[in-house]
């Protein structure tokens, strides 16, 4: 699914998105960026709390094309620069971090059962 697909179907609040064609196959959920770093996927959307360049750093590592932001935090200007040098996308949301995976499943198909 692409990004802009994702947002949409999401109805998630886009930040900065340097490419909507992005390819997104999943999604992550965790604060803490070391876990992050060591465990999510290629490709898959970062869902955090985490409003800082550092999460910039670690997604730009892992290969996540875009970075979720929760609970309506604000996303601060050094991140946003540095999402736009990194080309990682900045999505916000009123949602927590568990309704907010739940839509990307949704999105995505995930869980539904194979018939």
């Amino acid at each position: 699914m692409t990004l802009d697909a994702l947002i949409t179907a999401c109805g998630w609040v886009p930040v900065l998105v340097p490419d909507p064609v992005a390819d997104v196959s999943g999604a992550y959920v965790s604060d803490l960026l070391s876990d992050v770093m060591a465990h999510c996927p290629d490709g898959a959307v970062l869902i955090t709390v985490q409003n800082h360049v550092n999460t910039v750093a670690v997604c730009t590592l892992v290969g996540a094309p875009a970075i979720v932001i929760v609970h309506s935090r604000d996303i601060p200007d050094e991140m946003r620069a540095a999402a736009l040098r990194e080309d990682v996308a900045l999505l916000r949301t009123t949602d927590d971090q568990f309704h907010a995976a739940l839509k990307i499943g949704k999105a995505l198909g995930i869980g539904k059962e194979e018939t």
